[in-house]
């Protein structure tokens, strides 16, 4: 599969139902079609991620992809992706003054927890047919 250019790529855990929910939540929010999705446990996943120099069985973090420009991880990844979305989630950015240690402290406690918090899918999620286009995987 060819990675789109002009499109911000998030690397998800997909069977975890607080990275499926937040998913959700930026699809809804993305007025301005800027992102597409893949899980961490695909093929591109694993792939994306090996490219970048981490370790595709590290699956407790977002990731966001701008192709050819940059890639984040965990709080810093979640700051860039509000900066696109409408509504609630854009005042995520006046987050940004809070040093990245104590923000990635904070997530990685909830990362820990997820699944026991939010529980797990057995299986990734399958989007509907008019979701599709928005999903590498």
């Amino acid at each position: 599969m060819e990675i789109p250019k002009d499109k911000k790529i998030v690397l998800f855990d997909g069977v975890c139902n607080l990275c499926n929910g937040a998913v959700t939540y930026i699809i809804k929010h993305d007025k301005k079609d800027v992102f597409r999705f893949a899980s961490l446990q695909s093929e591109l996943g694993r792939k994306l991620v090996s490219e970048r120099g981490m370790d595709p069985d590290d699956l407790d973090s977002i990731i966001l992809i701008e192709p050819g420009v940059a890639y984040f991880r965990k709080s810093t990844a979640a700051l860039e992706i509000s900066k696109d979305l409408s509504g609630g989630a854009s005042l995520l950015q006046y987050f940004w003054f809070i040093p990245e240690s104590l923000r990635d402290g904070i997530y990685n406690l909830v990362a820990n927890n997820r699944y026991k918090w939010y529980g797990k899918k057995e299986s990734c999620m399958i989007p509907t047919p008019e979701l599709k286009s928005k999903f590498l995987d």
